[in-house]
């Protein structure tokens, strides 16, 4: 019998999503992680599995105190997930990847400052990299959560990169032009320290940000 509950469909639209990013070349092999929040808690990939070798059935069913509801193994990062999903209402969907733009930036333990306007669409003027912690520990969660506040997006030192969006499209969305910035930004230091936006000009493109492709009110 065909699955056609709600939750079969998060399951596999989480797949799907794990899926595209190892096509849009995020993640490679088993690295990186994504989840999405459901009733009770959230569904999150599965640890130490290839996309390509995975049902819907294999995502794995969390509270949000990390209790598994179900079979499966969680993958290794769910302690962030966790602790994102319980202090940012706002996040619906949660991506980690291993890019290779973000992950350099990380292993220099940059920030990514506010060279380009487009770094205002992860909430403000930069997007902070986390201090380094080993993966899946309670310190790596905490330095994520820390890193993450007022932000969309934060780098994680000597590891990757973490995004939420308020679906699982959306994230997918963002995941793509943060690590496009993050290779812009590479580029750019390789032609000497780039001129930076003020604060006031970040505030600016912030604000427009906010009403950025919504409907015009009828007049």
């Amino acid at each position: 019998m065909v699955d056609s509950s709600p939750l079969h469909a998060t399951r596999e639209s989480l797949l799907r999503t794990s899926g595209a990013l190892v096509d849009a070349r995020l993640n490679v092999g088993t690295a990186g992680n994504v989840s999405v929040r459901c009733e009770g808690g959230l569904l999150i990939t599965p640890s130490g599995r290839h996309p390509r070798e995975l049902e819907a059935v294999d995502m794995v069913r969390l509270t949000l105190d990390g209790s598994v509801l179900g079979a499966g193994k969680p993958s290794s990062e769910w302690r962030f997930h966790c602790a994102l999903y319980r202090v940012r209402p706002d996040a619906g969907a949660i991506v980690h990847m291993h890019s290779p733009y973000a992950t350099t930036l990380s292993c220099q333990r940059r920030d990514l400052p506010a060279f380009h306007y487009s770094v205002a669409r992860f909430g403000g003027g930069d997007v902070r990299c986390a201090p380094y912690a080993v993966f899946g520990s309670v310190e790596l969660s905490e330095a994520v959560v820390v890193a993450m506040q007022d932000r969309s997006a934060c780098l994680m030192a000597n590891h990757g990169a973490t995004l939420i969006g308020r679906d699982l499209a959306t994230v997918l969305a963002d995941a793509i032009e943060f690590e496009y910035l993050c290779e812009l930004y590479w580029r750019t230091l390789q032609g000497g320290q780039p001129v930076l936006l003020d604060t006031k000009q970040m505030r600016e493109v912030e604000l427009r940000f906010r009403n950025y492709c919504e409907p015009s009110s009828p007049t």
